[in-house]
């Protein structure tokens, strides 16, 4: 089963007031493996691959049967608030995303 979804982007991040669509791709052997998400709007993202997939643990190694439809999207939306650099899919953005968080920090 395959639906269509939407999430705002977080306030106080680049993505505030944004809406974003995704794909979200229920294969037979859900909810024992993970669905396959995809961001249909463009994203540049530290952690997010240019053809929309998401590089996020629980849709991959930390997923549990335990996640719904609600957990899937309150985590690809908190990835927006808080990217992880040590895992990316995009490394233009991840080094752009370093490079500005040394700045901040200064």
């Amino acid at each position: 089963m395959n639906c269509e979804a939407i999430i705002i982007g977080p306030d106080d991040t680049e993505w505030e007031g944004g809406i974003f669509r995704l794909m979200i791709e229920f294969g037979a052997k859900f909810p024992s493996e993970p669905p396959k998400v995809r961001f249909l709007s463009q994203m540049f993202h530290p952690n997010i691959y240019t053809n929309g997939q998401i590089c996020l643990d629980i849709l991959d190694k930390a997923w549990t049967p335990l996640y719904d439809f609600t957990a899937i999207l309150t985590q690809i939306q908190s990835l927006l608030t808080d990217p992880n650099p040590g895992s990316p899919a995009n490394n233009e953005a991840a080094q752009l995303f370093v490079q500005h968080q040394q700045m901040v920090g200064q």
